[in-house]
């Protein structure tokens, strides 16, 4: 009975694991020798026989025939020879069956602990070295279990994979049995426990949507150069064909944006904008601050940033909502970008310059403003508080009683 246990022990894993049969063969004989060693103190005279197909083993043990016995272990006298059988000589050698009864229940408890162990260490070793190859690959899989910091999903075999909030797009929502689609983006182990992550921030996964959606991209005819991703906000893809006739753009939009619409879908409504790319950096930016319209571009390579000068009208359309446009842009062509408002003849009637409130706001802070290109009251009401912090160097307390100050001016 204990054996029959021990080998469905074997038969479970087996099947549940998918572990290959020569690795199962070799664990098993294996763990036996270690035991076989506690119990005889050597395994070196014994015959394991394994069975996979019908699922049974077979022990011989295998000692030399002697007149005076010197080791145990792998000698036996003739005179206890002959008592089982007497045609047996000295010089010969002699083989008996160990049956497992003969392990004891502690013994076969051993055996079949250290069976699980080692199953289950390999079964992790294989879900590792599986998940480490495919990084960067999409993979499908079922919500098992959502919790506020992290989902958990099961792969099509059962396996576990993570996905945590900081990977989700911030209006991604999942409830149990949802089916998922991510990016392999980690492969850990953690206490001996392989710890798969997924993403769907990661400008990989926008990529591998590209190839997936977008054959010309997948049979490498159009080369995706360089991705910036807001996730769930704005994204912009720049692009290159290899050859002259397609163009890589309208490949992939597609017919009336039958390619990027599910994109757009798969990643909750998150704008793309698509880039032909270029080697001319002063083309790319223009490319990059599209739709807004330039007027001049400087660039400093030293400082590695670039100052862009826009008509009124065209600044806000630079900058983007929330300041997207300007900070995916920036990350494209890897500089800082300063936007600043072209000096025209013609003022804007209903615009303030800001040097008109040098009364109510002092004026370092003025030229704080103004060394971003912001030289009008509406200027900097249409970048966020975020951005001007980051860009002015100025307390968020400080621009917030700025643009309090600006938008009363209108206000009157």
């Amino acid at each position: 009975m204990e054996g029959l246990n021990l080998i469905s022990t074997f038969a479970e894993f087996k099947e549940l694991k998918n572990i290959d049969r020569i690795t199962m063969m070799s664990v098993l004989e294996d763990i036996f020798r270690n035991q076989l060693i506690k119990m005889y103190g050597t395994a070196d005279n014994f015959d394991i026989i394994i069975n996979i197909d019908k699922g049974d083993f077979e022990i011989w043990r295998n000692r030399d025939v002697v007149e005076v016995v010197e080791d145990p272990s792998t000698q036996i006298s003739l005179e206890e020879v002959q008592k089982v059988d007497d045609s047996y000589q000295i010089g010969e050698q002699y083989t008996e069956e160990v049956k497992l009864a003969s392990f004891g229940r502690r013994g076969i408890l051993n055996l079949r602990q250290n069976l699980s162990g080692r199953i289950t260490d390999i079964e992790k070793a294989n879900l590792y070295n599986k998940y480490k190859d495919r990084i960067g690959e999409i993979v499908v899989g079922e919500v098992y279990q959502a919790w506020r910091k992290e989902v958990l999903v099961m792969d099509e075999d059962g396996n576990e994979l993570l996905l945590p909030k900081q990977e989700q797009i911030p209006s991604d929502f999942f409830r149990k049995g949802d089916t998922v689609r991510a990016v392999v983006s980690r492969v850990e182990m953690n206490n001996n426990n392989p710890v798969i992550t997924l993403s769907r921030t990661s400008p990989v996964f926008l990529e591998r949507l590209f190839e997936q959606e977008v054959p010309e991209i997948f049979d490498g005819l159009i080369t995706i150069k360089k991705i910036v991703r807001i996730p769930g906000e704005r994204a912009k893809v720049a692009v290159e064909s290899y050859d002259e006739r397609i163009d890589p753009v309208g490949a992939c939009v597609g017919v009336k944006g039958s390619r990027i619409h599910g994109i757009v879908r798969e990643l909750r409504n998150e704008n793309i904008d698509i880039i032909n790319w270029t080697s001319n950096l002063q083309l790319l930016i223009q490319r990059a601050l599209s739709p807004a319209k330039i007027s001049s571009i400087k660039i400093n390579e030293e400082e590695k940033r670039v100052s862009v000068f826009l008509k009124p009208n065209d600044v806000s359309l630079a900058i983007g909502k929330g300041g997207s446009n300007i900070k995916l842009a920036g990350l494209l062509i890897d500089k800082e970008i300063d936007v600043f408002r072209d000096i025209v003849e013609e003022e804007d009637e209903e615009d303030v310059l800001l040097s008109d409130f040098s009364d109510e706001i002092e004026g370092w802070v003025l030229d704080a403003l103004k060394s971003i290109g912001c030289d009008t009251a509406k200027s900097v009401l249409a970048l966020p508080v975020s951005e001007i912090v980051r860009r002015a160097d100025l307390e968020e307390e400080t621009v917030i009683e700025v643009q309090k100050i600006l938008k009363a001016e209108f206000e009157e």
